[in-house]
């Protein structure tokens, strides 16, 4: 079962244009340290969509070392279907724990057909699956329920925003036992996540995945920790002043959703390099733009955790935090 604040590295580039794994283990040792629930490698903040297979599984290996059992390792697979089933093999050589399928990309199919994708896909490693559903990956409830009935498939991924399907594909699931009931589960996959974060929670859906966590961990923490705790005053200041000025700079060019994030590792002093086309990179005033708000992060965070709270920081029930929640607490009170 995942927990916490889910990591979703950037792949980073050399200047050759190759994957550079030391950079990468620097990278995924920081978001590990800094207490992500989860490792979710060369999915879409990492550019699963540039990734040759064996750039893809020297990148899954490395996060497997890195991580070293300290979290799980879910490796992205999609594509064509010989293609993801190459990947799902190549991720389980390399040592994932389990695999984020993926669309089938620019084709659209119908809910059997997805259905079937993802049988096949499955069937090609005995590693668990997250079946992610946006873009062309749109599931009905009775095609959603086939896909949770699969041994293998552990959980669903949403990126569609479609809260009112989604809320009916949750109660149908939970409510079914062939599925594992309460054990599956459903994630926010949205772009930028936080943003929606009250509304997914409002349908049962409490994980989801931090692209932000990327390059401000102290930020994505802390926004956790004060939704988790339902400190509804933190969580709408950390809304105001930091992730909804980001969504508004994300959606002005296509693909910002994952050349921001690179920049702000890169702003933040590890260099990954740009991204592969067909994304570009962000524009100077767009970056400039970033990098005031990642400069604004510190001063956030002081105050979703005031000074004289800090200190009881140690005095809260550990039993009832999840280790990123305790590792958001640390963070801020540090």
């Amino acid at each position: 079962m995942l927990q916490g604040v889910l990591f979703f590295p950037v792949t980073p580039f050399a200047v050759d244009g190759s994957v550079d794994t030391a950079k990468l283990s620097i990278h995924l040792e920081s978001g590990i340290e800094a207490g992500a629930g989860g490792v979710f490698v060369a999915c879409g903040t990492g550019e699963f969509h540039a990734l040759g297979v064996q750039e893809f599984a020297s990148v899954v290996r490395t996060a497997v070392e890195v991580a070293g059992g300290r979290v799980p390792v879910f490796a992205g697979a999609g594509g064509s279907l010989p293609l993801a089933r190459q990947y799902a093999r190549a991720a389980q050589e390399a040592g994932a724990d389990g695999l984020l399928l993926m669309p089938p990309y620019l084709v659209a199919g119908p809910p059997a057909g997805l259905v079937a994708y993802v049988r096949q896909v499955v069937a090609a490693s005995s590693l668990p699956v997250i079946v992610y559903q946006r873009g062309t990956a749109r599931f009905d409830v009775a095609s959603a329920l086939e896909v949770a009935r699969l041994p293998q498939v552990v959980g669903l991924k949403d990126g569609t925003g479609d809260l009112d399907l989604l809320g009916r594909i949750v109660t149908a699931v939970r409510a079914d036992p062939a599925t594992g009931g309460s054990g599956f589960q459903f994630f926010n996959g949205m772009p930028t996540a936080e943003g929606t974060v009250l509304a997914y929670r409002g349908i049962g859906v409490g994980l989801y995945s931090s692209a932000v966590f990327c390059f401000a961990p102290e930020i994505a923490l802390a926004f956790h920790r004060a939704v988790t705790a339902g400190d509804d005053e933190v969580v709408q200041r950390l809304l105001a002043g930091f992730f909804h000025p980001l969504i508004a700079l994300r959606d002005r060019v296509p693909g910002y959703s994952v050349a921001l994030i690179k920049a702000g590792v890169r702003l933040r002093g590890l260099d990954v390099g740009g991204v592969r086309p067909p994304l570009t990179d962000p524009a100077p005033e767009d970056l400039a733009e970033l990098e005031a708000l990642i400069a604004k992060g510190p001063a956030l965070v002081t105050e979703a955790r005031p000074a004289d709270d800090a200190g009881d920081a140690g005095d809260a029930d550990e039993a009832d935090r999840t280790p990123a929640a305790a590792a958001a607490a640390q963070a801020v009170a540090r």
